[in-house]
């Protein structure tokens, strides 16, 4: 049987999602606790893990690392209702096999999982300009390490205008 570990601190969704799981032959196993992710992992060893981004007090992405240590040839999947082009690229350059936003389909997450390609063709869209604009802050603030000041200086903006705009959730394309 297919191991999937379901890192997730929403409980709800998280026992969703491994019930959804368990019917496509996946044995699951669930950590809601990033205190308790690298325990479980190094006991369960899974071949599969679906990782998320904001977990209540740190980043996913700073579990990526540790979890391929444990469980070398797992297949780790991001897991993210935030999605921007530089989280992505971090996190497929610390090891992550994918990145998903959020909500996905149960067919895309095994898609990712399995590492299958959809037999669907996606249509080509542009993205808006407020998309575009929110990729943009996300990488110059990534670049900042997180410094709203220094973000909003290098943008030409105001500090407060900056943090308005990152509470709100970017468009999708």
């Amino acid at each position: 049987m297919k191991k999937l570990l379901v890192i997730e601190d929403d409980i709800a969704f998280s026992n969703t999602l491994s019930r959804r799981m368990g019917k496509y032959g996946f044995d699951c196993k669930v950590v809601n606790d990033e205190r308790d992710i690298l325990a479980v992992c190094s006991s369960f060893l899974p071949q599969y893990i679906l990782l998320d981004m904001k977990l209540n007090t740190r980043s996913g992405l700073h579990f990526i690392e540790p979890l391929k240590a444990l469980c070398p040839d797992s297949t780790l999947v991001l897991l993210t209702g935030f999605a921007s082009i530089a989280t992505a690229v971090e996190a497929v350059k610390l090891g992550a096999d994918n990145y998903l936003t959020k909500p996905a389909d149960t067919q895309v997450i095994l898609q990712a999982l399995m590492g299958t390609k959809s037999n669907t063709q996606l249509p080509e869209t542009v993205m808006s300009p407020e998309r575009l604009e929110w990729e943009h802050i996300q990488q110059v603030l990534k670049n900042n390490d997180g410094n709203i000041s220094q973000t909003a200086r290098q943008l030409n903006m105001h500090r407060r205008t900056l943090q308005r705009k990152l509470q709100k959730k970017p468009a999708q394309r």
